[in-house]
């Protein structure tokens, strides 16, 4: 024999789980097994070791029937069909009296079952049923008294193997429990001074292979009185009836698997019984008896250690159930506060971080974020932003339909995002959004644990590929790390309920969102309406205005004083500026009422055409013209005209005082977008007052030094954004500014050549310098 290397044990152990511990074809010798058809009792299988029982040869056996070798059949066969009815389960029928005509009649124990359309008959030495009734019946009274004052599941479980080793006195105690990956550990123990001690030892998932696992929730209790003994065979090997071996799944005298009578023997352990522990229909634990020598165990001692497993498997159920009450009670209060503090504030970032200690302690975590498209929120121990935006990103990549996330081991499920696992174990995450990648994420820390294991939980291959088991159960410690505490399925579940109700505050505030949208949709129309009217309406009066006080000033100017002449001017020179002024709002009116016209737009020939059109804007003045080579955009050629016009007319005049003033008109490529920018050598701007650079009226310096409407940067703005793209602007005082726009990279829909974005004109808090 050898050690295990990585591939003989992934397929030995495939192996091993192959193995049909279920049919198994042969007895345990201590009874033997009579197998008859359900309805006319006739005998279609024998256990071999029938024929020492009974004096009889199994070729006689075989096509007689139950009723012509027991002398009190009938009443056996009332009880039998009263009591174990369909019942799969072994059960103590009655003490028989077999009259074989050849030996003594003896009265033996009959157990019956019915599975697979056969009855299955068993047969042990018999007990006396009223002594072990008075035994036995005081004890369990007494311990089910005890299990209503238990505590916890390791209480209940002490108290168990206590009973346990009053009712079948075996030497040596002990109870499972098994973890998430089904290793066991042993929770409570009592044993005899000269067995070795496990309490607190882990014993590996492979000690007990899958189809045992099974086996153990079928079958509640399983007896081997002698890991020395010699199977009895089933005769014949397949079923008449049902052309299979017979199905042994749930009969008391079943043959185990050599693997785990060497297991057995290894362990210095002779006799053994289990004892399952069913919780939910699933595998929770197991009460494990050891024996140093042979012992038999009754039928009746039997029924009463499986009664006292299927109590304790309520009751660990009942304390389960009500600690994942208390723990589901904690997780929805602290839901109801983290909501209650979302309204308040009327979002979700704004509310979770009002209330960080019941966000953080939510799922047990000890760190947590707040991811959008917009901000990273973190609170509490958590990994670098820049870590927990690239889990983000990974997230958002997953090939999978499920909102939640959650891992114990970073480093094993998350090894794309390479520097995670260095500040953090665990993590839970939830998406809050349908679309975009938002998400609510928990950290926890590594813990590491030494696990102290009975024996080094390694395997041995033989030279033909069998499994053997361990021979080692001494003390042997392993150091986990890369390890947090796991997550608890409620705190799962926590989460998603948490995830659900915030995604419904922001579909309702979506929908008021909407709501509004709308309304400052229809408000913005019917600005746009007043304004157009209003300027279209006061252009003729203005121009009235200028004409007249022009006319006055030919005609009566000589009889006029100086300071009545003085007046006249100004009165002109404000109705033209009011005319320019309506003039600049009835166009920007227009810009959100005109259809767009894409075209391809030459910004060279573009640029060079404004030049020539502003040429007497500066004539007399040194101007500096640096121009990029500038590419051919998709654009609506008359708006990009008034774009470049304002941004060129502004940097012309904003250098006024410089010799030479320098303008540049150059451009950049992304991977999704040209931007094109306009820099001058001129008074510049405080960046403090950027954010007002693009409004409606706003203005940086005093009408008296530099003319304009202020209307101009808002224009360029609104006609950037309707062609889906953005404005921007730096500049330090004294230093000069550039102003920046970018198109996208991408032809238009045909609802871009309409009313792009209605809500254009309405973000007037964006500034602009004149």
């Amino acid at each position: 024999m050898s050690s295990l290397t990585a591939a003989e044990l992934a397929l030995a152990s495939e192996n091993c789980a192959k193995e049909p511990i279920h049919v198994p074809g042969s007895i345990q010798p201590h009874g033997f097994m009579l197998v008859c058809d359900q309805e006319t009792r006739e005998i279609l299988q024998v256990s071999q070791n029938a024929t020492e029982w009974l004096g009889i040869d199994n070729g006689a056996l075989l096509g007689r029937t139950l009723d012509e070798l027991i002398d009190n059949a009938p009443v056996a066969v009332a009880r039998m069909d009263e009591l174990v009815g369909q019942e799969n389960n072994p059960f103590h029928v009655a003490d028989v009296l077999f009259n074989t005509g050849s030996n003594t009649p003896q009265t033996l124990a009959m157990l019956a079952h019915r599975h697979d359309g056969l009855l299955i008959t068993e047969f042990e030495r018999p007990v006396d049923v009223e002594s072990a009734y008075s035994t036995l019946y005081p004890l369990i009274r007494t311990y089910l008294d005890d299990l209503q004052v238990a505590e916890d599941a390791e209480h209940l479980c002490r108290l168990s193997v206590d009973e346990v080793k009053r009712i079948s006195g075996f030497g040596r105690i002990k109870a499972y429990r098994f973890d998430a990956e089904g290793n066991g550990t042993v929770i409570a123990e009592c044993a005899d001074d000269d067995y070795p001690r496990y309490l607190g030892l882990c014993f590996p998932v492979s000690d007990i292979p899958q189809q045992a696992r099974r086996l153990y929730c079928a079958n509640r209790i399983r007896v081997i009185e002698d890991a020395y003994y010699q199977p009895s065979p089933i005769v014949p090997e397949i079923n008449p009836r049902t052309g299979r071996p017979l199905d042994m799944s749930f009969a008391a005298l079943r043959s185990v698997s050599p693997v785990h009578l060497q297991y057995m023997r290894n362990m210095q352990t002779r006799a053994s019984m289990s004892i399952s522990i069913v919780v939910r229909g699933q595998l929770w634990g197991l009460i494990s008896c050891h024996d140093l020598e042979r012992r038999s165990v009754g039928s009746q001692t039997r029924t009463a250690c499986e009664l006292l497993g299927r109590v304790l498997s309520l009751q660990i159920e009942a304390k389960e159930a009500n600690s994942k009450t208390q723990r589901l009670l904690e997780l929805r209060r602290d839901i109801v506060r983290m909501l209650s503090a979302m309204a308040d504030v009327d979002g979700v970032s704004e509310g979770l971080l009002s209330c960080p200690q019941t966000f953080v302690n939510f799922v047990k975590g000890t760190g947590a974020a707040i991811v959008t498209s917009s901000r990273c929120e973190l609170v509490g121990q958590t990994p670098p932003a820049a870590q927990v935006n690239a889990l983000v990103k990974w997230l958002s990549k997953r090939d999978s339909s499920d909102d939640v996330f959650h891992s114990d081991n970073i480093a094993r499920d998350i090894p794309e995002v390479t520097e995670l696992s260095r500040h953090a174990a665990g993590v839970l995450a939830v998406a809050i959004s349908e679309i975009h990648s938002h998400y609510l994420i928990w950290f926890r820390p590594e813990q590491v644990r030494t696990v102290n294991w009975a024996g080094k939980p390694e395997k041995i291959v033989s030279e033909t590929g069998k499994l053997h088991p361990r021979h080692s159960f001494d003390l042997w410690q392993e150091i986990v790390t890369d390890y947090s505490l796991p997550w608890d399925p409620l705190e799962i579940e926590g989460a998603w309920e948490l995830r659900t109700a915030t995604l419904g505050i922001v579909l309702r505030k979506a929908e008021e969102l909407a709501q509004l949208a709308g309304e400052l949709k229809k408000s913005n129309k019917e600005l746009e309406a007043f304004s157009y009217s209003v300027s279209h309406d006061l252009r003729a009066p203005l121009r009235h205005i200028a004409g007249y006080a022009e006319l006055l000033g030919d005609f009566e100017g000589s009889k006029l004083s100086e300071r009545g002449m003085r007046f006249l001017d100004h009165i002109g020179d404000s109705a033209r500026f009011a005319g320019t002024l309506v003039d600049n709002l009835l166009s920007f009116s227009q810009m959100g009422r005109s259809a767009l016209r894409h075209s391809d737009v030459d910004l060279q020939a573009l640029v060079t055409s404004i030049q020539a059109e502003m040429q007497p804007d500066y004539e007399g003045r040194r101007i500096e013209w640096k121009l990029d080579a500038l590419p051919v955009v998709i654009a609506d050629a008359a708006f990009l005209h008034l774009v470049l016009r304002n941004l060129l007319s502004n940097a012309i005049k904003y250098t006024r005082g410089q010799d030479p003033a320098v303008i540049e008109v150059g451009v950049r490529e992304n991977a999704d977008e040209v931007v094109v920018f306009v820099r001058d050598n001129g008074v510049g701007f405080d960046m403090a007052y950027a954010n007002k650079l693009f409004g409606v009226f706003q203005r940086l310096h005093r009408m008296e030094e530099f003319e304009g409407t202020g209307i101009g940067l808002a224009s360029v703005r609104r006609i950037i954004e309707r062609h889906d793209g953005r404005v921007w602007a730096e500049g330090a005082l004294g230093e000069g500014a550039t102003f920046y726009f970018s198109l996208p990279k991408r032809g238009y829909s045909a609802n871009n050549s309409a009313d792009i974005d209605e809500n254009a004109d309405a973000q007037t808090d964006s500034p602009d310098r004149g």
